[in-house]
């Protein structure tokens, strides 16, 4: 069930990172990232609820919270037109919690891909904490590229190979997703230092005369 929500949050992300390139109408994302946080608020609680209080499947689902009341935040945000403050600071938070929950994967649950992934989700739970809680526009298309790249090298892609059966050699993975996100996210930077993405987010606020 986790995996059939891994793979929505894929496609979400993929919708959030062309909203902030302003190839998506906010509110238009902002269903979609509805749909998405409720799912990712049921699953959680329907797995914590059938985990028989064993400790590490409550744990395991309980990080699934973090993303489902992201999407609502912003969804409900975009269509009511909320300064981006709230959920940027918000953002903060998952990304520092995110870091705890690779900790748990490289350690205890030794599971080294999930490890990377928390740690892809870190990064950009703090992109958005910049660019939202912060107003770091400058960040605007670099953080776009970010979200819908890790869409699907984190949700999307695992997320097939996970409910196919072919997500396997666990070390050789976590290898190539650690240098994937040096090589890439790196090299995205100069290449999107000086680009003016205005996102749908900053346009509707702009329209309703809410300083940014």
């Amino acid at each position: 069930m986790a995996n059939v929500g891994l793979l929505f949050v894929g496609a979400v992300l993929y919708i959030n990172g062309l909203l902030l390139l302003g190839k998506v109408e906010a509110r238009s994302a902002a269903v979609f990232n509805l749909f998405v946080g409720a799912l990712q608020v049921l699953t959680p609680t329907y797995l914590i609820f059938v985990a028989d209080n064993d400790p590490k499947k409550i744990l395991a689902a309980s990080g699934l919270y973090l993303f489902g009341f992201t999407y609502l935040y912003v969804g409900i945000g975009l269509l009511v037109v909320l300064d981006t403050t709230g959920v940027g600071y918000y953002s903060l938070f998952v990304a520092i919690t995110a870091l705890g929950y690779s900790y748990v994967n490289f350690r205890l649950v030794k599971d080294n891909p999930f490890g990377v992934i928390w740690l892809y989700w870190a990064f950009l739970w703090f992109l958005f904490f910049l660019l939202l809680g912060l107003k770091k526009e400058r960040l605007t298309a670099y953080t776009g590229w970010v979200t819908a790249i890790e869409g699907w090298v984190t949700g999307v892609i695992p997320a097939a190979l996970l409910l196919s059966g072919y997500w396997k050699h666990p070390d050789e993975t976590a290898i190539a997703l650690g240098a994937f996100a040096v090589v890439v996210f790196g090299a995205l930077w100069p290449l999107t230092r000086n680009t003016r993405n205005r996102p749908a987010t900053t346009a509707s606020t702009t329209e309703s005369s809410t300083p940014t």
